[in-house]
């Protein structure tokens, strides 16, 4: 009995078109029901009285966004909980993160939501205006019911394992400081900055393979090709997860004139934002690297990369092009995100130029393997407002395999006079510094890791805002873990950081 509630999403347009030529009434609840409670069982039952049939729409695993650890049951489990329910009729697996399809799909005569979301300022994502829209262009009216309010999340942060020791005792210590509102107006509050990125712009291009094994006379791997996709890296990845959260950003940097790189840059940067030099004799920037097909639940698996990098800095027509465009931006910039990934933009007369101009300056001076040992943060500036490094880039800064990472951090953050300072340590933690606060210890917040390329990125591009804002280091550190811990679920720079799912995920686990 409880199988025939369950419509696939496919079919079921049709099926619910069926039952209204019947003049059956639809009612419609949508959400997540991750741990079915007895406000939802109120909610329900009030919602099944308004019509004849009440269909619930349920968010697929793959597409729900609540953080680390969500959703705590997988689909089949929820599906299931909800079938059992004699007040619900038919349920349907939505693969999509909102609601719009989901009304879309069933048409409902009443779209009911919880009462809750009859104050306006409950709807910190800014999404019910939408479905309501939506449930009236089919003629449905909206409703909010539910005469006892519990929340799953809540229950699931308080009672359940999902999070580990450290991220709970973390994230329940935050939420003491940071209710729902001022977490959800820090990150507004990012929306009004000025933004100038400067950096490497770096295509990365992923050709799948699959392994057939090794050569009979050399010994090397062999394997067939399957495909490939170029993405957004380096400081134009950081530039579009910028754009999620501030209204005003330009990109300084430097591309050939390759055709391809031209499309490339269109497709993701405006007219008005776009103040990249294209200079013939440059070679734009691919890093290609060869992996073996995704397997869900799995990290990628990378076989080798090959870099298309010019080895000698650009012409000396270019790099003067370069610093006219930031003469240009930079006073106009409430803030300059500095990307230096030491591929060739990055020369001293740059370098100078931006750590003398810039109005706040958030600095990333990264370490990689066309650089290592000679793109070093302590010997290539002097100033930063606000700087992040890893593990690897902080050893070679301070000239030790073993230290005490807050206090060479401390040190570092002195040396610059900087008044925020970031050490990220991947899967150990990262380490927040701000003049006159406590130091903030933020363990990783997501342990089924995707692809880690990217995640430093995502972090600098989020709590270099927030930096700018002068928000306290924790909340800081934090929003820059939140956008990390999307990045490692996402192949490359596939797609920049979303805003709602940041929004959500940091409400969820702050949801005390």
């Amino acid at each position: 009995m409880a199988a025939t509630k369950i419509i696939p999403f496919a079919s079921a347009p049709a099926f619910f078109k069926s039952l209204r030529a019947r003049g059956k009434r639809l009612v419609q609840s949508h959400g997540i029901f991750d741990l079915i409670h007895p406000g939802h069982i109120l909610h329900l039952e009030e919602a099944r009285a308004l019509g004849d049939a009440l269909v619930v729409t349920l968010t697929a695993d793959k597409f729900v966004n609540k953080g680390p650890g969500r959703p705590y049951f997988n689909e089949q489990l929820r599906l299931k909980s909800l079938a059992a329910l004699s007040c619900v009729d038919y349920i349907v697996l939505v693969p999509f993160t909102g609601a719009l399809e989901a009304i879309a799909c069933v048409h409902p005569d009443v779209y009911c939501k919880g009462k809750d979301y009859a104050d306006p300022d409950f709807d910190t994502e800014g999404n019910l205006p939408d479905e309501i829209r939506a449930a009236r262009k089919y003629g449905g009216q909206v409703r909010f019911i539910g005469s006892v309010t519990y929340s799953s999340t809540k229950l699931l942060n308080q009672h359940f394992d999902h999070l580990s020791t450290p991220v709970k005792a973390f994230c329940e210590d935050l939420a003491m400081r940071y209710p729902r509102k001022s977490f959800f107006e820090a990150v507004a509050s990012l929306a009004g900055l000025k933004v100038l990125v400067i950096g490497d712009t770096i295509f990365d291009r992923y050709s799948a393979v699959k392994v057939q094994g090794l050569t009979s006379k050399n010994k090397i791997i062999s394997g067939r090709f399957l495909g490939e996709e170029t993405q957004c890296g380096g400081a134009l990845a950081v530039f579009r997860h910028v754009k999620q959260f501030a209204r005003q950003v330009k990109f300084v940097s430097l591309i050939g004139a390759e055709p391809w790189a031209q499309r490339q840059l269109r497709a993701h940067v405006a007219p008005g934002e776009d103040c990249v030099i294209r200079e013939a004799g440059f070679t734009t920037i691919i890093k290609q690297r060869f992996v073996e097909p995704l397997v869900e639940g799995a990290e990628m698996s990378k076989l080798f990369s090959v870099n298309f990098i010019d080895a000698h800095p650009p012409a000396a027509a270019g790099q003067r092009k370069v610093l006219s465009a930031i003469r240009r931006e930079i006073k106009q910039a409430d803030v300059v995100l500095l990307l230096d990934f030491g591929h060739g933009l990055m020369q001293p007369l740059v370098r100078e130029l931006v750590q003398a101009s810039a109005k706040f300056l958030a600095l990333n001076c990264q370490t990689n393997s066309n650089n290592h040992g000679f793109n070093i943060v302590s010997r290539q500036y002097q100033r930063a407002d606000a700087l992040a490094l890893d593990e690897q880039e902080m050893m070679l800064a301070v000239g030790q395999r073993q230290m005490d990472h807050a206090r060479e951090l401390a040190r570092l953050k002195q040396k610059f006079r900087s008044r925020y300072a970031w050490l990220t340590r991947g899967a150990v933690q990262t380490i927040g510094l701000h003049d006159h606060e406590a130091a903030c210890l933020c363990p990783p917040l997501e342990r089924d890791l995707v692809d880690t390329i990217g995640a430093g990125d995502a972090f600098f591009s989020v709590a270099a805002l927030a930096a700018a804002k002068q928000l306290p280091v924790d909340l800081a550190t934090f929003l820059g873990q939140l956008a990390g811990a999307q990045a490692v679920k996402i192949v490359g720079n596939a797609t920049p950081i979303s805003k709602p799912t940041l929004l959500k995920s940091g409400m969820s686990l702050l949801n005390f």
